[in-house]
């Protein structure tokens, strides 16, 4: 799904943005409602980036990548921690493209979030290449999403993906 949201930016690099797991829902400009095999996802567009809300019989999870005001945690370059039942792995990397490259590459995330059934992706006004996009999966026992956030002035696309599954104790196989 693709949607113009109607808003400026707020983060308007991608040293602004910060990441915080287990906040509560955020007011969002754009929602994706999508059940994965018993998996309730909600991938949410916000003024100031994304945030997904996941909820299974085992509990739930709120991770956020925002630029959010008063944050002492800016955006890792990995992540893994045990929420609940679950095993949570988050990483990013920004990539540094030349303007000719970021659009390029602007269109065909644009395009391979837009026409998927799990993806979620909002232009900002202003420029066709700001945006940020979602993509999400189920893929065995384990939730996974990407997210893509690009800020063409600078040149820099901000690249996340976590996944999510359920802690396999000691001599049981991994996850």
């Amino acid at each position: 799904m693709l949607t113009t949201l109607n808003t400026s930016y707020t983060d308007t690099r991608a040293a602004d943005l910060a990441w915080a797991l287990g906040r509560e829902p955020l007011p969002a400009l754009a929602t994706l409602d999508l059940e994965l095999s018993g998996a309730k996802m909600q991938l949410r567009l916000l003024g100031a980036s994304h945030q997904v809300l996941l909820e299974t019989d085992r509990g739930s999870c709120s991770e956020t990548v925002a630029c959010m005001p008063g944050s002492s945690t800016p955006l890792p370059l990995g992540v893994a921690k045990r929420v609940g039942d679950w095993e949570y792995e988050f990483a990013a990397r920004v990539e540094v493209l030349t303007p000719g490259s970021f659009a390029g590459r602007a269109q065909e995330l644009l395009a391979l979030v837009s026409d998927h059934p799990h993806g979620l992706a909002g232009v900002f006004p202003g420029s066709p290449h700001a945006f940020t996009a979602m993509l999400a999966q189920r893929h065995e026992g384990q939730v996974r999403w990407r997210t893509w956030h690009a800020y063409p002035q600078d040149g820099q696309l901000v690249v996340t993906r976590t996944r999510v599954g359920v802690r396999v104790p000691a001599g049981r196989g991994a996850w």
